[in-house]
């Protein structure tokens, strides 16, 4: 793709702004949603607390009503007008006016109880026979019925003894014969002495009137109150359609009954969330009652509470498009920084690396990577100038061999001709032995090659005394390429010991920022006992624990800060050591030139040798052409010693034939060595083509 060219992922500034940008993303994200988790549960927390103070007054309210109608039925147990109007009426010897006198007593008594509470829907004394005759109520309730149900909570009241027994509202009553919900408790009246005078008494309340108490109780906006008994089934709803029904929500007092699906509570709080019918989560606080095995429960949707926490969720979101924008120019100023002065530095050394020596940094910065700018510099132009005195010199032992080259070509062909004139010389002499008396003109051409062969000595000696000043000259430039090479090698060890300084700073780079990991960490444990202490503190400490987790979390972002600049170090210590290992790579190669010189050096030094022992050879050819120019002198004289000189001349002549046979082969060696002379010269300057400084 298109900005994949413009993207190195492997770049170290690209690292770095992903690593930032990702780290500067999430802590935001975190932070802002472990604030909305934290203020969702700190309200729900708070509303349960005050939740649970209203739950707890309503439950007084409603203990205090029990206890109204219980104390009640206590004044009527130990009424002794009543008891014994209740004996009378019950005795088959009373008379009829006495009984009459005694249930209108009993019937006044229940009517002014009545009359006196607006709450009580009638009071009934229900005979332990449920005949509707022998019972006595209030006016204005229907009278007595005996349906299974009503008998089984009959016996209710008999189980307990004379305590008092709470019944659950029922929508019609306790008799389903009111077009209003009750609630009713029952107690029995016992009479020891007259069995046949206990009745039930019955004091039946509205359940409006629970209704009033529970009015000013708000749990949320949609919430509801509840009254459950010991079984989980609702006693008291505003909808009477749900009495008597399992409740979904209940609470850990009746978990053994609970439905599927429903939550236990929190053990030990007087609040917990569960779910509804739908699975919507519900704050719910409960109460149990002192004075009825009841418990007094509220639950409204966390929704309802959690509303004002929601922003924390926008902000969050804003906070983390702040916080990604500001990763962006921070990335950006970073990669600005690092990553293109390192990028660059890389290009310039693969340029150097394919030989350009030309190559230089631009770097003006103080800081680290500025200081290996400049270093990479002098770098450079160190290489460049041995480069430059290298490629000189290799061109210098290239003359210098071309000349030797020709010289010996020179000589090679000189010596050439030395052994043609020698074979010359000996078939002269051959001739003259044969022909010494017949021909004096021959002993006149003997004379003028004679002076041929000094002249040829002469030009050899001087060819000779060339090569001589031309092999001092090589020595003497190959002393000088010895000695720059030799420099070009200190040049190379004091690179070596430059990088050796460059990783030592980045060991004491390391130093420095281990006790910073230290104290970030310090930092972070100081902070998380803040955070503790604050906790602790309650809610004075509140602002305490978000500036605890503010320094927690910048110390954080200067761990990551400190890393990335250990990782950052790494790298360039990376760095040095490839540039440590290229230049070990190349000081192998001048240890290699420097002998290749050396050994050019002591080629020269032979060629010099050789061309000695060449001057000595036609020292001694000249001295026996001078002692054949005297033997001609003398053949001149007298011609009678013709046949002696004629026999020295041949000797004279073979060994000349012998000394140029000796000259020749030290002139082809001599060439030989001048072309060896040549391949080391163009090996020098092949070796130095690479290098463009």
């Amino acid at each position: 793709m298109q900005w994949r060219r413009f993207i190195n992922f492997s770049s170290v500034g690209v690292k770095l702004f992903v690593i930032l940008f990702c780290t500067i993303v999430l802590l935001s994200s975190v932070l802002g949603l472990t604030s909305y988790y934290a203020a969702k549960g700190i309200i729900t927390d708070e509303v349960a607390a005050a939740s649970s103070q209203s739950i707890v007054q309503a439950v007084d309210k409603l203990d205090f009503l029990f206890a109204e109608y219980e104390a009640l039925s206590r004044q009527f147990a130990v009424d002794p007008a009543l008891k014994a109007d209740m004996e009378t009426v019950n005795l088959p010897t009373a008379g009829t006016v006495a009984r009459a006198a005694a249930e209108d007593r009993i019937r006044r008594k229940l009517d002014s109880v009545r009359g006196s509470d607006e709450r009580l829907l009638g009071v009934r004394l229900v005979a332990r026979s449920m005949v509707d005759a022998e019972s006595y109520k209030s006016t204005g309730i229907s009278g007595v019925r005996s349906d299974e149900g009503i008998l089984a909570r009959m016996k209710e009241i008999d189980n307990a003894k004379g305590n008092p027994v709470w019944f659950t509202v029922r929508a019609k009553g306790f008799f389903d014969a009111y077009s209003q919900s009750a609630m009713t408790m029952g107690r029995l009246l016992r009479n020891i002495q007259n069995p046949a005078a206990e009745y039930y008494m019955l004091i039946e309340v509205k359940g409006q009137a629970l209704t009033d108490v529970l009015s000013n109780l708000h749990i949320g906006l949609g919430g509801e109150i509840r009254i459950l008994d010991s079984s989980g089934r609702v006693a008291y709803s505003a909808d009477d359609a749900l009495l008597g029904q399992a409740s979904y929500i209940h609470t850990r007092e009746s978990e053994e009954q609970e439905p599927a699906g429903a939550q236990k509570g929190v053990s030990g709080k007087r609040s917990f969330t569960a779910g509804d019918e739908q699975g919507s989560p519900q704050l719910v606080v409960y109460q149990p009652l002192s004075t009825a095995d009841w418990t007094l429960l509220g639950y409204a949707p966390v929704s309802d509470f959690t509303k004002s926490a929601d922003r924390l969720l926008y902000i969050t979101l804003l906070v983390v498009l702040a916080a990604a924008l500001i990763a962006l120019i921070i990335g950006y100023v970073l990669v600005r920084l690092i990553g293109r002065p390192l990028g660059k530095l890389a290009r310039l050394m693969e340029e150097g690396e394919r030989g350009n020596l030309q190559v230089r940094t631009s770097f003006k910065g103080r800081d680290e990577i500025g200081r290996v700018g400049h270093s990479f510099n002098r770098m450079m132009e160190q290489i460049s100038r041995m480069a430059g005195q290298s490629s000189s010199s290799a061109a210098e032992v290239l003359a210098t061999s071309e000349q030797l080259v020709a010289a010996s070509g020179a000589i090679s062909g000189q010596a050439s001709e030395v052994a043609t004139a020698t074979g010359e010389i000996a078939g002269g002499a051959a001739s003259l032995a044969a022909e010494a008396e017949s021909s004096n003109a021959k002993v006149e051409l003997m004379g003028g090659k004679t002076s041929e062969v000094a002249e040829n000595n002469a030009v050899m000696a001087a060819s000779a005394g060339k090569v001589m000043e031309v092999s001092d000259q090589g020595a003497e430039r190959m002393k000088k390429l010895v000695s720059q090479s030799e420099g070009v090698l200190k040049l190379m060890d004091l690179i070596q010991e430059n990088s050796a300084m460059l990783r030592d700073s980045t060991v004491l780079i390391r130093s420095i920022l281990s006790p910073m990991i230290a104290m970030n960490k310090q930092t972070n444990i100081l902070a998380l006992n803040a955070s503790i202490e604050a906790v602790r503190a309650g809610a004075a400490g509140r602002g305490f624990i978000v500036i605890a987790n503010e320094i927690r979390g910048l110390a954080n972002q200067s761990s990551e800060s400190i890393a990335s600049v250990s990782r950052i170090t790494e790298e360039i210590s990376g760095h040095i050591e490839n540039t440590v290992k290229v230049v070990s790579e190349a000081a192998p190669m001048f240890d290699s030139q420097l002998a290749l010189v050396r050994e050019s050096s002591l080629i020269f030094g032979s060629v010099r040798a050789e061309m000695e022992e060449f001057s000595g050879v036609l020292n001694q050819s000249s001295a026996a052409v001078s002692e054949l120019a005297e033997y001609q002198q003398q053949l001149g004289q007298s011609m009678a010693s013709v046949i002696s000189v004629v026999q020295q001349t041949s000797a004279s002549t073979e060994e000349v034939a012998s000394m140029s046979s000796q000259q020749f082969t030290v002139s082809r060696e001599l060439v030989a060595l001048s072309h060896r002379l040549e391949e080391l010269a163009e090996q020098l300057k092949q070796s130095m083509i690479s290098f463009q400084g």
